[in-house]
């Protein structure tokens, strides 16, 4: 079948502005030219050594030009690149490429011993590609894909590709509620609905003269401060190099905010795509303490998606950069954007956790049927249009969530929200995540807003642990900000004053450091282990 492919979009971009920069690192500048030659290379390289069309290869990767670079690699070839949380140990790993049936791996060195930990236990994988970053030599079992990128190890004729439309790519969730699973999206399909979300039309049938048109020789400088490991901070990149724009690279791998602040304003970002107020927050505390130390005139527009971006944290960043527009975006891997809010000066301020319904977007019932816009009814928000395949492996899943109402196919995440008379929707939570305390139910999110807007506290995550009598109860986890002290039946009174009473915590954990990832989502998983020994740990000494 026809359609989009970003390879075939990517080469006339190459094409249209060879020598304008591509993929930035510090120092290093890959030009467009060079990234497609190098992804060429390392697409034959793939092909010579066994990976055939449609195998699945996966970055191990932490954010550098290797990774786009790569995953670019695999649409040339109309290989199947997927994701891996690099914080993954063997046993994870195992159970991730062997889901994908993984066939190449593209890795950084510093994970060598990690990947012979469990590499016996993945036999599908043909292909592995080092990734120097000085951390020891290159195993005798890999390839430094340095050497592939450069042509070095390339064996006899180009092949001829077979790409389509129907080319995947297969994005893994988080696995924050399970195990991770592997969204499956046709690239036409993703193609389309990523320049939807937008707001531009792109012609359903392909169109390399539309393309072309809109390649820009100045195309914006964009920076992904968030993982590339994750969908948000890698699909972004991909709408930015489809218009010729350009990619910089954070040069260290834990979120420092000077780096962030150094790279915007050296590289001259207009775009910079982050995780809410665990960088924000940051970001802003740092601009506090070195006042016109930064020219962020470049900056135009930040970008946020999957954790909170709480307004007083917005309202802090637009009093640095009163020019900015935030656009803080709700989606998933199964949806992409659910919607967006925008924040600007020139905007009118919106809550928290909404934002203004499509004409595909639904909130329904447990039954299929449409909640009456106003009267508060909580639903599970349903989008329609272009959509993903469905789960890889798992069919009874894909049925779940992949729901035919009203003789169209839509998208039901588990997202619970309201909608408003005028179309707005108030997003809740994940069903996953809801707490039933003596019947009532209770979504973090909405708990964990009003606790960050204590004067005392920096961060906060809120849970259900068992409880005898209401099944569970609200337990919150809170950092407090530098030089602040908890007081914990002030901050439940606190919150009782925003929120019903039943939606109070319980009980209060303080916390030196939250325990966050590099997507700036909290473990939860360590979250709820550490509660619970702390719980078990006061059992044991009553």
């Amino acid at each position: 079948m026809a359609g989009w492919n970003l390879a075939d979009v990517l080469e006339v971009v190459a094409n249209e502005i060879p020598q304008a920069p591509a993929l930035i690192h510090g120092a290093r500048v890959l030009t467009w030219e060079q990234v497609d030659r190098r992804a060429n290379a390392v697409a034959r390289y793939f092909d010579a050594n066994g990976v055939q069309r449609h195998d699945r290869v996966t970055q191990y990767l932490h954010n550098t030009p290797e990774y786009l670079e790569s995953f670019i690699a695999c649409f040339k070839g109309s290989f199947v690149p997927f994701n891996t949380n690099y914080r993954y140990g063997p046993d994870e790993l195992t159970y991730l490429w062997n889901d994908a049936d993984a066939v190449a791996v593209v890795f950084h060195g510093t994970y060598t011993p990690t990947i012979e930990a469990m590499k016996s236990r993945v036999p599908t994988v043909k292909v592995w590609l080092w990734v120097d970053d000085g951390s020891g030599p290159c195993p005798n079992w890999a390839t430094p894909y340095e050497e592939v990128a450069q042509g070095k190890r390339e064996t006899g004729e180009a092949p001829v590709w077979q790409r389509s439309g129907d080319d995947h790519i297969l994005i893994y969730t988080g696995g924050t509620t399970g195990m991770p699973k592997g969204v499956m999206w046709r690239q036409d399909d993703l193609f389309i609905r990523l320049n939807t979300e937008r707001g531009d039309i792109y012609p359903e049938e392909t169109d390399m003269q539309f393309v072309r048109d809109r390649v820009s020789k100045k195309g914006r400088p964009h920076l992904s401060a968030s993982p590339l490991m994750h969908g948000a901070g890698l699909l972004t990149c991909f709408l930015i190099l489809s218009r010729g724009g350009s990619i910089s690279h954070l040069e260290k791998r834990s979120f420092d905010p000077i780096d962030l602040l150094d790279t915007v304003q050296r590289d001259r970002v207009a775009s910079v795509m982050w995780v809410g107020d665990a960088f924000a927050r940051p970001i802003v505390a740092t601009l506090d303490a070195n006042p016109g130390r930064w020219n962020l005139s470049s900056l135009k527009t930040v970008m946020s998606s999957g954790v909170i971006f709480s307004a007083e944290v917005k309202d802090a960043l637009l009093r640095h950069l009163p020019d900015l527009t935030i656009s803080d975006i709700f989606g998933s891997s199964e949806t992409m954007s659910l919607g967006r809010s925008i924040t600007s000066k020139k905007e009118k301020p919106v809550a928290t956790g909404s934002f203004q319904a499509k004409s595909n977007t639904r909130v329904i019932d447990e039954n299929g049927k449409d909640v009456v816009p106003g009267s508060g009814e909580r639903g599970l928000l349903a989008i329609g249009g272009r959509q993903p395949v469905g789960y890889h492996k798992d069919t009874g899943k894909t049925a779940q969530t992949f729901r035919m109402i009203d003789g169209k196919r839509y998208a039901v995440p588990g997202d619970w929200a309201t909608m408003d008379v005028d179309g707005t929707v108030r997003l809740l939570g994940r069903g996953s995540e809801c707490i039933n305390t003596g019947g009532e139910k209770v979504f973090p999110d909405e708990v964990e807003v009003v606790l960050k807007s204590h004067d005392s506290i920096y961060d906060a995550v809120v849970m259900g642990i068992p409880d005898e009598r209401f099944g569970q109860s609200i337990l919150a986890v809170v950092e407090p900000k530098k030089q602040c002290a908890i007081d914990a039946q002030e901050v439940m009174a606190f919150v009782r004053t925003r929120l019903a009473t039943y939606k109070a915590p319980r009980r209060i954990i303080t916390v030196e450091a939250m325990d966050r990832g590099p997507n700036g989502k909290a473990d939860l998983k360590a979250i709820r282990e550490m509660v619970l020994a702390v719980i078990q740990r006061e059992k044991s000494q009553s």
